[in-house]
């Protein structure tokens, strides 16, 4: 009797598992823990993730942004290989992650998470904005020009997750004339946090922008970006190997443009990034843009550049101000460039206007850049467009 009794209370209890199980299951498109009740609608993809919200996306559901998806502190967002999500809305869409807070794009080369838009038009919506807590030049903290989230610190090593192979397509849509999205934009971002193979494609103003912080990159791609490719300002120092970029549409202003900090060139921490292997692809000696140079180096910025092609650029490198133009050659220095097709290699100009000698800021050797010289490099195959 007693074994019978056990056996009963037995069943009831798996019964009472399995129904407790299958009543979760309420077809809710996120997957992981939630206290803040956040579901993620595949068909209205917006909202804010809130401490100790930990919420993974569907890879087989296309995710419309229909405004601001923000990751709290203390949140995480995985995104798995293969996601797409697709923004319009101009400004009031973007992707932004907050101090504390965490994102995992978790793409592959054969399966890459893409960021894109229905119109595929340059400035369809916002882009993806991290915000972290490592150093910057503009103040001790400060608010982000987009996204008005805060950011900066003292903390080098912040993480603020992964991007791997992931594509950020059509974004960089604009306040005004001051104030527009990037691809990607990494305010004060550290480096714990690891950003290698993406590609930033076809936005309305820069492909990828550093604002201080120390946060490293690897394998990155800008193609078609309306302003510059690479930009960084407010004391950025990162170690990075393997940038691509190829202007497009006709369309399009520097390789790099990079600066210190423009109200104090002297400030600290003074931006002073190592990139290795870079190639940097213009639109011609001839175009006619206001901006038409591979490097511009200017307001302070220091930098260890080595193994860099420019081809096809009215000016090769252009170094501005007198804080800039001390750091050559120790601080300052492109080491083994190989120019095609550039109509002018390189000038120098003080902050009076005068000209200024830059030859020991820079020397000349053949070498493949970013991997194959000006073609697409063997490593952007797979998940990338547009080479």
């Amino acid at each position: 009797m007693k074994k019978s009794v056990f056996k009963v209370l037995a069943l009831l209890a798996v019964s009472s598992v399995t129904f407790i199980s299958c009543s979760s299951d309420d077809d809710s498109n996120d997957v992981g823990t939630n206290p803040s009740g956040f579901v993620a609608n595949p068909a209205d993809f917006k909202g804010e993730l809130k401490a100790g919200d930990e919420v993974t996306l569907d890879p087989s559901k296309v995710y419309y942004l229909t405004g601001k998806l923000q990751v709290n502190d203390g949140a995480k967002l995985t995104i798995p290989a293969g996601t797409k999500i697709i923004a319009n809305g101009g400004t009031s869409s973007f992707v932004a992650v907050a101090q504390g807070g965490q994102i995992f794009v978790n793409g592959t080369a054969t399966n890459p998470v893409v960021f894109t838009s229905e119109n595929r038009t340059p400035g369809a919506w916002g882009g993806v904005v991290l915000c972290g807590k490592a150093p910057i030049n503009k103040a001790t903290t400060a608010s982000a020009e987009v996204s008005e989230l805060t950011y900066g610190g003292s903390v080098s090593n912040d993480n603020s997750g992964v991007i791997r192979y992931a594509r950020i397509e059509y974004a960089g849509a604009a306040y005004n004339s001051e104030k527009e999205f990037n691809g990607l934009s990494l305010f004060g971002v550290g480096s714990g946090t690891k950003i290698e193979y993406v590609q930033l494609h076809e936005g309305a103003d820069d492909g990828i922008e550093f604002f201080g912080g120390t946060v490293n990159t690897k394998y990155i791609v800008s193609t078609g970006n309306e302003d510059d490719q690479f930009d960084w300002t407010e004391g950025w120092n990162g170690q990075n190997e393997f940038w691509f970029a190829k202007a497009g549409l006709g369309r399009g202003n520097r390789g790099v443009e990079a600066d210190n900090n423009s109200n104090n060139h002297s400030l600290g921490p003074i931006s002073n990034p190592t990139i290795k292997n870079m190639t940097l692809i213009g639109l011609g000696g001839d175009y006619n843009g206001a901006e038409n140079q591979a490097l511009k180096l200017r307001v302070g910025t220091k930098g260890k550049l080595e193994n860099v092609v420019l081809a096809n650029w009215a000016k090769g490198i252009d170094i501005e101000h007198d804080a800039t133009l001390a750091g050559i050659p120790t601080d300052l220095y492109v080491k083994n460039v190989h120019f095609i097709n550039v109509t002018t290699t390189a000038s120098g100009k003080k902050s009076d206007g005068t000209v200024a000698d830059v030859t020991a800021a820079f020397t000349i050797q053949e070498n493949n850049g970013a991997g194959n010289g000006v073609n697409a490099p063997t490593w952007t195959q797979g998940w990338t467009v547009g080479l």
